[in-house]
């Protein structure tokens, strides 16, 4: 898990109704519980800074012997960040003092609750003394989540990690002792489900960030119809996109122009795709962050063809939807992509499950449904957002735009795909609200935006 995974189950859990204090009084317990195990009958100093591991620690020296537990803030107590921090500060009955190398030397065991996953940046003082300290006292020491400064030149050296929900990234044997993963309560749905925690992924553009600095899109579509690429497009821009330029047939540009105007297009020769303008495309899509390839361009033999010169040769990050399926049947990729089949396409590709299926084809698979299921071979989530009135023509454009949006904007192909189907599925309860049953795919696209807003407050 990295730092952000552990904010996301975090959040998605305090919306499955499991708020984070009564996760941090489950590591408490649990980190206490390995404290008695461990050591039995010993006094154990509990040295804690000003995050959530602090907390973690203060609920954890809340549940021992007072008579035998200490607690050495590395922080003034009114720079505890978090309220639920706090509320475990307020409960302790030990005795409670400013950190001090000397105060190491009146305990059995130093509790390193100093800095978690959370922290970036070099280590700062005083933590980096309390480091330096600790690993020169000859103590045993145990960590809470994480050994403070993991990763840096300055790093607690633990004889025993207590590390809650999954190791964490960065951790092995050698960084952290003995690894003991507990328990803590985090809800099955928090890690296996996409959730409103989800949106902390959101690559949310920089004060300074100028135009095409926050995702350039390339989508190839159209041909024998031409909504398909409009709406990739749209929602494409709706989700954040700065740059989308649609090349399609100079048969539907005209088409194509008329669903909006905020539409760049580049029309390509004649009424499909095909082979000949492959070399003018790859050339391309070295200028963009993500190319999106499929919707709408019919499954002529020259298309499909065409499709397949493509896909086999482009390396930049790709999203393939619809048509461009057909094409690419038992094909392995190079470059990193995602592909979004409904169940029949699923079916044509070979599939058995979406796990298999991306490893055959070394890409994400995103299987479209009444819950959506995204798989990168190791991982799988399920996305449970939407309504059945999503079912009309178009939504599938939506959400491939939505998806190679976020997927220009820098996120992976497995995070993008989770997060293009939640945003997606959002968007489309949020038109139901208004539409009811009568929703169409520009009223989905259109609710993008309201998503994004009340998701990032």
């Amino acid at each position: 898990m990295t730092p952000l995974d552990s904010r996301v189950c975090d959040a998605n859990a305090a919306s499955l109704g499991v708020p984070v204090r009564d996760l941090m009084g489950a590591a408490g317990r649990s980190l206490a519980d390995a404290l008695e195990s461990r050591y039995p009958g010993c006094r154990a100093l509990f040295v804690c800074g000003s995050g959530n591991n602090g907390g973690d620690g203060f609920a954890a020296a809340s549940r021992m012997d007072p008579e035998r537990a200490g607690v050495a803030l590395l922080c003034e107590p009114s720079r505890i960040r978090s309220d639920d921090a706090r509320f475990y500060y307020s409960v302790l009955e030990c005795p409670i003092s400013a950190y001090s190398a000397e105060l190491l030397a009146e305990y059995d065991v130093i509790v390193d609750c100093a800095l978690g996953t959370g922290m970036s940046g070099a280590v700062r003082e005083p933590y980096r003394s309390f480091i330096l300290d600790a690993n020169a006292s000859g103590k045993p020491i145990v960590s809470a989540d994480v050994p403070s400064g993991l990763g840096t030149d300055a790093c607690v050296k633990p004889d025993l990690t207590v590390t809650f929900v999954d190791v964490k990234d960065g951790m092995s044997q050698e960084s952290c002792g003995e690894i003991i993963v507990a328990d803590i309560g985090m809800p099955y749905e928090a890690l296996a489900c996409v959730g409103p925690g989800d949106m902390l992924r959101y690559p949310v553009p920089g004060r300074d960030s100028h135009k095409g600095q926050n995702g350039r899109l390339m989508v190839i579509a159209g041909g024998p119809y031409f909504g398909a690429p409009a709406m990739c497009a749209y929602s494409a821009l709706r989700v954040g996109a700065d740059i989308v330029r649609v090349f399609c047939p100079e048969s539907v540009r005209d088409a194509v122009s008329r669903i909006s105007p905020v539409l760049m297009i580049t029309a390509l020769p004649g009424d499909r795709l095909t082979p000949e303008s492959i070399g003018m495309l790859l050339e391309e899509s070295e200028n963009y962050d993500a190319v999106l390839i499929g919707p709408g361009l019919g499954t002529s033999e020259d298309t499909m063809e065409a499709v397949q010169s493509f896909v086999s040769k482009c390396r930049t990050p790709m999203v393939i939807d619809a048509d461009g399926l057909t094409a690419i049947a038992g094909t392995r990729l190079e470059a990193p992509a995602v592909l979004t089949p409904h169940r029949g396409e699923f079916a044509r590709l070979g599939g058995n499950t979406p796990e298999e299926l991306s490893r055959q084809m070394n890409a994400v698979v995103l299987l479209k449904g009444a819950s959506d299921i995204v798989s990168d071979g190791m991982r799988t989530r399920t996305n449970r957002s939407g309504t059945p009135a999503m079912t009309g023509a178009g939504t599938g454009d939506v959400l491939a735009g939505c998806v190679a949006g976020l997927l220009s904007k820098g996120m992976s192909p497995f995070d993008a795909a989770c997060l293009g189907a939640y945003i997606t599925g959002k968007a489309g309860e949020a038109a139901f609200s208004s539409k009811s049953y009568g929703l169409i795919a520009t009223d989905v696209a259109e609710c993008i935006p309201d998503v994004l807003r009340d998701g990032l407050r």
